[in-house]
């Protein structure tokens, strides 16, 4: 196999890797929107965040950009902080309405 067959097929490999993780990460998405509980709104999130990093890892070895391994490490950092506050966020609300559903209870059994 030369030089020239092997960078073909890798770039067509390469290429079906993308649009495989698009597709993923649009399934993703249609499950962060849908998602019956807010646990499996923050794990897509987590999720669409892992799968757009292989896409930049994926661009990055095929395009031969170093600057890309920047970008993918600056992206899992604000991928992760994005999961910390919604699972925050989410801990807190849960919280408030256990709270008021025990207000209720008490003033129900006064």
């Amino acid at each position: 196999m030369s030089n020239e067959q092997f960078l073909s097929a890798y770039s067509g490999f390469s290429a079906v890797v993308l649009i495989a993780l698009a597709i993923i990460a649009v399934l993703l998405l249609i499950r962060a929107i849908t998602g019956p509980k807010p646990y499996d709104r923050i794990v897509a999130a987590n999720m669409l965040g892992t799968i757009t990093m292989a896409m930049i890892t994926v661009l990055l070895v095929r395009l031969n950009e170093g600057y890309l391994a920047d970008i993918c490490l600056i992206y899992a950092t604000i991928s992760f902080l994005a999961v910390v506050v919604l699972a925050k966020v989410y801990k807190g609300a849960y919280e408030a309405r256990r709270k008021k559903r025990e207000e209720r209870a008490k003033d129900g059994n006064n």
